[in-house]
């Protein structure tokens, strides 16, 4: 990569860091480690910006090289034990007391307790936007694949809350509308 194809990307990778904070917070539940994770993610990134192929894209290259840091990370963080998962400083002394509070997080409990690969293509599909053909490059799978699991998570997170999530007043879709049949 020459120097006026890296100064095209670097503006490229600042636009994009709020996405990477979002899957960020999404892969560690905890905004302190996202913010670390996002850190050490545009560390990697723009230390080995050579590395990126220019025409390719770079959302997909950085949220792959954010997964990777992030599963060698947890790997890394299960030989130590911190501690911080007994801490009740993190828990909410006051419970919610709206209802719309209440369903989401019963809807983040559900999403939480998926199995890993189902949550992250869950959240990367349905929470973050992402087209399937990215997120299958991103996690390096097939896009059926990737299909498969998002369907299997919603179906999941509808089981465990017991019931379809509703949506806000204001938001709520339209039925289709039914087209009389010619006789």
């Amino acid at each position: 990569m020459n120097v006026t194809d890296r100064d095209l990307v670097v503006p490229e990778v600042i636009t994009l860091i709020p996405s990477l904070r979002g899957y960020a917070r999404a892969l560690t539940r905890n905004p302190v480690d996202a913010d670390d994770l996002v850190q050490e993610t545009l560390t990697k990134a723009l230390g080995s910006i050579d590395g990126f192929q220019p025409g390719t894209k770079l959302r997909a290259w950085l949220f792959t090289i954010m997964r990777n840091t992030f599963y060698n990370n947890s790997v890394k963080r299960r030989r130590e034990n911190t501690g911080a998962e007994d801490c009740v400083s993190g828990e909410v002394s006051v419970p919610a007391t709206q209802e719309t509070t209440l369903l989401h997080n019963e809807v983040m409990r559900a999403i939480d307790k998926l199995p890993e690969n189902f949550r992250e293509m869950l959240i990367l599909v349905v929470m973050l936007g992402e087209r399937y053909e990215d997120a299958a490059v991103i996690c390096n799978c097939a896009v059926g694949t990737v299909k498969s699991r998002v369907n299997r998570a919603r179906q999941m997170v509808i089981d465990m809350v017991g019931h379809e999530p509703v949506l806000p007043v204001g938001s709520a879709r339209r039925p289709a509308q039914q087209v009389p049949r010619s006789a």
